[in-house]
């Protein structure tokens, strides 16, 4: 292993990981990994145990989530002298030296706090399904048209891209903190990339770097409006919306205003169905008063928080 990458350390949380954890530890090569298990009920644990005995394996009593897993092995791998961490998701894998060209971008830019490679599909040969979204037009503009007229560079700057693989720099972690507790699964990156943003960081995806995140075969399941999975979905908008500290303004209250006015209208109208429905979405945003500006709170100042 390269001075240049003998301190970083690859944090992966896993739950249940037995048909990818091969594919992701062996694409590690020797770069010390942490893995924080989720209480997997199947045998992940002990796969790893067997045979993987240079990774450090921190397991869970109960699933704390991901964002929560993932600062439970940032923060072991800073206490061992980190200087970057890559987040590599249970189903992703490094193709090549990717973690190795990252790094030295990284410190030849470090205004970037997160640099991401490529993400392609399982099999290598398409580009994953969701990483087109932040690579579109209307989000990297200079990018698209520099690929279009064969000018590409190397390195281009982003408002998003998903966690399935970062390179964190020390000084993103130290000023931005760990994931944000108020997620539980989904969201978390989002939130971090937006207090990335507001403390001045930059986040970039570096085109000559890949990793194949193997998870198109997954079945995604329609969320039936008003049922469980939707209010859990309406609840991660809201705390996305209300906790982006780019923000100036915390405007839950107007959102309130409206949904009482809403639930008038309908006890007016005998409209008891709809009353129920929107009296549902009341109590969960004002349930959410206190959480949202604790966390608002938190992150607008620097600092490893959460970790």
């Amino acid at each position: 292993m390269s001075n240049i990458t003998k301190k970083i350390f690859i944090v992966t949380v896993t739950y249940n990981a037995m048909p990818w954890i091969d594919r992701c530890l062996q694409s590690a090569g020797n770069h010390p990994v942490i893995v924080v298990d989720n209480a997997s009920t199947d045998k992940t644990v002990a796969h790893i145990q067997s045979n993987y005995p240079k990774v450090t394996l921190l397991p869970q009593d109960k699933n704390i989530g991901f964002g929560q897993g993932n600062n439970v092995g940032i923060s072991y791998a800073l206490k061992h002298g980190a200087e970057s961490i890559f987040l590599l998701n249970q189903d992703a894998y490094l193709v090549d030296d990717c973690l190795e060209v990252l790094v030295k971008k990284q410190q030849v830019n470090p205004q970037f706090g997160i640099l991401s490679p490529i993400h392609l599909n399982g099999k290598g040969n398409v580009l994953d399904r969701n990483f087109g979204n932040y690579i579109s037009f209307q989000k990297a503009p200079k990018l698209m048209s520099d690929l279009l007229i064969d000018k590409s560079g190397e390195l281009y700057e982003v408002p998003f891209v998903n966690a399935a693989g970062w390179l964190l720099s020390r000084e993103c972690i130290e000023t931005v903190g760990g994931f944000d507790p108020i997620f539980f699964h989904y969201g978390e990156d989002d939130n971090y990339c937006q207090r990335v943003l507001y403390h001045g960081l930059k986040i970039g995806i570096v085109l000559d770097t890949f990793l194949r995140h193997d998870r198109e075969d997954r079945v995604i399941k329609p969320i039936m409006k008003y049922s469980n999975a939707y209010y859990k979905q309406l609840e991660r908008r809201y705390k996305l919306i209300y906790g982006d500290v780019n923000k100036k303004e915390f405007t839950i209250q107007k959102e309130i205003n409206q949904l009482k006015k809403k639930l008038l209208r309908h006890y007016l109208k005998l409209q008891f169905s709809n009353a129920s429905k929107t009296k549902t979405q009341l109590t969960l945003l004002k349930s959410l008063i206190e959480p949202i500006a604790v966390s608002r709170k938190k992150n607008i100042e620097p600092g490893e928080h959460y970790l």
